[in-house]
């Protein structure tokens, strides 16, 4: 049950026992379908494990979208759309971790789990197949941003 702060903005048990620090992890989730940004979304939700900071997500639809969001810094993780048409989520990860220096850690989306090797291939920190599970996109997200974090 979420409640309202003296401010105005709302909070939930899991800032409670927290404490709520304002700390944020920004997201950015690439694919060309709306359909699958939109189900990234909302399998991470606000917050993907208690004792990670919330999420701020960045959506977007285009490999350039992603390199500049990239190059500017801030965006802590990077999941991609392995299956996006024209520049696909996996040679757009080699490329941003061969070329981008501290590239921030990428989880991949593949079409099916013998897909796996090429997220292998793309230096990838995680990968997710389809069909898109809630849980699996928590999990792995959450194990990849506390790496991060750990390593960062």
């Amino acid at each position: 049950m979420a409640a309202t702060g003296q401010q105005g903005t709302q909070h939930d048990e899991w800032d409670a026992a927290e404490g709520a620090t304002g700390q944020r992890v920004r997201v950015l989730v690439y694919s060309d379908h709306v359909e699958v940004r939109e189900a990234v979304s909302l399998s991470l939700g606000r917050r993907v494990a208690k004792d990670l900071p919330e999420i701020e997500l960045v959506p977007v639809a285009t490999a350039a979208a992603v390199v500049s969001a990239v190059e500017a810094g801030g965006v802590d993780l990077l999941v991609l759309d392995g299956e996006t048409g024209k520049v696909g989520g996996l040679g757009l990860c080699r490329q941003l971790k061969d070329e981008i220096y501290r590239c921030p850690p990428v989880v991949v989306l593949v079409g099916r789990p013998q897909d796996a090797w090429l997220a292998a291939w793309s230096h990838a920190e995680g990968v997710i197949s389809r069909p898109i599970d809630p849980v699996v996109v928590q999990d792995t997200v959450a194990r990849v941003l506390r790496g991060a974090l750990v390593d960062g």
